[in-house]
């Protein structure tokens, strides 16, 4: 099965705005910058992702996306995370993927190994559409749709429960698919020391992200 994951990725620097109480903008756009990174290399290490396409108007981003089975699309119009996941699903449908996986830039303890597993299941039990929740249960942390366009989707506060009502609506098979390594992503700073504890002791998941974090704990914005 052809799967293609999209990525979408803001103008790293207005990303993570709410973390400004926290991180000026420079922490704030090298943190992003490194978390994407960190999700970049575990979809290249994916045996059942055939491309990766990145959705950004942001000139590094562009830079950091570019190589081996990764297309960039441009977010000309930058109107969100489900528009630009929009603009991959629209590619994947006209490139003849037969599933998309959209996966957040700031999940960086993504791991290859359970996202094959989760695309396998999807596979074996012939979804529609898997939602990934984050660990609280309330948002989404990855959105596996056979076809591309099976589901609009629609992230954001509670984009669980939305995509679960939305695929119902539908008559779609689906199903909540909690993934591990896919639970943290990075909104808040509660988040932040949240990741930050789940990597403690982890030396070899997320090195781009955990090299961030240092450097912010050597600059004394960030306590660990």
């Amino acid at each position: 099965m052809r799967t293609l994951a999209v990525v979408p990725i803001k103008t790293l620097s207005s990303a993570k705005q709410r973390l400004s109480g926290a991180l000026a903008t420079g922490a704030r756009a090298s943190l992003a910058q490194a978390m994407f990174s960190d999700v970049l290399a575990s979809l290249r290490r994916s045996q059942r992702v055939e491309a990766i396409a990145v959705v950004t108007a942001d000139v590094v981003a562009n830079a950091v996306a570019h190589g081996e089975r990764v297309t960039v699309l441009p977010d000309a119009r930058q109107d969100g995370q489900s528009a630009a996941a929009l603009i991959g699903v629209r590619y994947a449908v006209a490139a003849n993927f037969d599933r998309v996986v959209l996966v957040p830039g700031d999940t960086p303890l993504l791991d290859a190994v359970e996202l094959d597993e989760l695309l396998d299941r999807c596979a074996a039990d012939q979804l529609g559409v898997a939602v990934v929740p984050d660990r609280h249960g309330t948002g989404t942390n990855a959105l596996v749709l056979t076809p591309p366009n099976a589901l609009e989707p629609s992230f954001g506060p509670g984009s669980f429960n939305r995509h679960v009502n939305h695929a119902i609506g539908a008559g779609l098979t689906h199903r909540a698919e909690p993934v591990p390594s896919l639970a943290h992503d990075v909104d808040t700073p509660e988040d932040l020391a949240a990741l930050s504890e789940a990597l403690e002791g982890r030396r070899t998941i997320a090195p781009r992200t955990r090299g961030a974090l240092r450097q912010l704990e050597r600059s004394g914005v960030l306590v660990s």
